[in-house]
């Protein structure tokens, strides 16, 4: 089978990004972005990000997680730590983030170092959960083999059952990350592909150079 994808044209024409309309910090940056597109309304989930790891075969994989919290010191997210991507990052824990908002023709995309965050706040964060998600991190082994969909729905229900009017505890194997980037570039589509690309670099005196890179 063969199909060419060649005639699919956009021509992008929505904004600029100028190095005098932007901070001297990427954080900055990234949550007027973000604030912009959530107020648009033009992307169902602004927060859905591409988390891409280093696997233990020495691949990397790609796969959409939710953000969860942005801080002065970088981006939290939450997973199985005993989860393929887990398990990855404890081994590598070189992390790319990317952000596609397709409504306001942007991109950003994050290096960073990933690091578990204090037990305190993955409680805080398990504890906000509906009950469902709460007991379904629990059901879930995430990323192991399965004999079948009725499984993991009958473990669920069994735990409904075992948890009923009690407190449901984050498991161990559950939390939070927190990426710290090393560099943050934010793409802005232009036309005739010349698109604007901002690129921000952590230097060793902890300060961002910040350079403009060709399209």
């Amino acid at each position: 089978m063969q199909r060419d994808l060649g005639d699919y044209r956009k021509s992008y024409e929505k904004s600029e990004l100028t190095e005098e309309s932007t901070s001297s910090k990427p954080i900055e940056l990234f949550q007027k972005w973000f604030d912009e597109t959530e107020a648009s309304k033009s992307v169902e989930e602004p927060n859905a990000m591409t988390v891409s790891t280093v696997g233990l075969d020495g691949f990397p994989k790609s796969r959409i997680v939710l953000l969860k919290k942005l801080t002065a010191e970088g981006f939290i997210f939450y997973t199985n730590y005993q989860s393929e991507k887990g398990k990855a990052i404890a081994e590598n824990s070189n992390v790319c983030l990317s952000f596609f908002w397709p409504g306001m023709e942007r991109q950003v995309i994050v290096k960073g170092i990933a690091e578990k965050v204090g037990s305190s706040m993955s409680d805080a964060y398990f504890k906000s959960r509906p009950e469902g998600s709460r007991l379904g991190a629990i059901a879930s082994e995430q990323s192991s083999v399965i004999p079948s969909r009725k499984f993991l729905e009958n473990k669920l229900l069994q735990l409904k059952s075992e948890f009923e009017g009690k407190n449901i505890e984050r498991p161990e194997h559950w939390g939070g990350y927190l990426v710290r980037p090393i560099s943050v570039e934010f793409w802005q589509g232009r036309p005739n592909r010349l698109h604007d690309r901002i690129l921000y670099t952590l230097q060793s005196n902890e300060n961002w150079q910040k350079v403009r890179l060709a399209p």
